[in-house]
């Protein structure tokens, strides 16, 4: 068959039909089946060990990755593996979730009479709840699909994407049992992008001490433009003389200023300082500084403390630094 573009579309369309359909379809498998099977991974004092073979092993996987990124510690076994070795990571307090369209997979087969020894909970996830692995797990959860979108019926397509959106199902209502926190996934993603958004706080980029650009109320607008150019943040604060922020000078008012023809060299910065600033504390997210930034349409933010004092300073271009954007 030729390359035919409007042909490429109707045959992408419908392998996502069926995928779709076949989801659809496991609204009816969240029963009793899957609640038994969240309250075994639930009350699991070990690990959840999954395996499957095949494609169905790299959904395994990907199902493993998921649970423990989401508060339920897991990892994956190929079951091949398992029978040469790999069967002493599994102990009497982990929870096997088993993956196998047919469910009658051999190398998973051949490892079940040693799960049943050791007392080890099995979680199946098939097509066939009459399949040997359906019959000799402790739970089976059905996901059986209508047809693969391959056209042709052999490739795994359907089947693997309705195991995916299963084990997903189990992942995220196992997260919400067990409370788990914006705080908790950040600890499991400390690195990239995600780790940057969820762990980064401004007090980890902040400047502070001397590098805080800062005048008092009384200085000179001069004065206040040299403090801004040594620092180098776009920006000052103006404190009184506890050191309380009264406000902050930008250069968007230095802009201001000048359109005002208002002499640099004899007027006081509370004169033409923006008052009642927005301000931050050093705890919260890097992220939400940004969000902050982006509403308030401003490019810096002065950081204080309970008193109102100025502790901290930072710009978008920190931020950028940082790779929060």
């Amino acid at each position: 068959m030729k390359l035919n573009d409007q042909k490429l579309i109707e045959l992408g369309l419908a392998v996502i039909n069926v995928e779709a359909q076949a989801i659809n379809a496991l609204t009816t498998q969240i029963n009793e089946n899957f609640v038994n099977a969240c309250k075994l991974l639930f009350a699991c004092k070990g690990r959840v060990i999954v395996t499957g073979m095949g494609k169905s092993g790299h959904i395994a996987g990907k199902i493993a990755a998921t649970l423990a990124s989401t508060g339920t510690p897991a990892f994956f076994v190929h079951p091949g593996e398992a029978s040469h070795g790999d069967l002493g990571m599994i102990t009497q307090q982990d929870v096997v979730l088993a993956l196998s369209n047919s469910g009658e997979t051999e190398e998973i087969l051949k490892i079940l009479p040693l799960l049943k020894r050791l007392g080890v909970p099995l979680i199946a996830m098939s097509g066939n709840p009459y399949s040997t692995l359906g019959t000799l797990s402790t739970v089976h959860i059905n996901v059986s699909v209508a047809q693969e979108a391959c056209p042709l019926g052999l490739a795994p397509t359907s089947s693997t994407t309705a195991a995916l959106v299963m084990g997903d199902a189990l992942a995220v209502s196992l997260l919400e049992a067990r409370g788990f926190t914006r705080d908790d996934f950040a600890l499991s993603h400390p690195g990239g992008s995600l780790g940057r958004q969820l762990l980064l706080r401004v007090s980890d980029i902040m400047h502070t001490g001397d590098a805080i650009p800062s005048v008092s109320e009384n200085s000179l607008v001069s004065h206040a433009l040299l403090e801004m150019t040594e620092k180098k943040l776009g920006m000052t604060a103006v404190v009184n003389d506890h050191g309380v922020v009264l406000g902050i000078y930008t250069d968007g008012d230095l802009r201001r200023t000048l359109a005002k023809n208002i002499d640099l060299h004899h007027s006081t910065i509370n004169q033409v300082m923006t008052q009642a600033c927005t301000v931050i504390s050093a705890d919260i997210l890097a992220a939400e500084a940004m969000q902050i930034m982006e509403c308030k349409q401003i490019n810096a933010l002065l950081v204080v403390d309970n008193d109102q004092k100025a502790i901290g300073a930072l710009n978008m271009h920190d931020l950028l630094r940082a790779g929060i954007v």
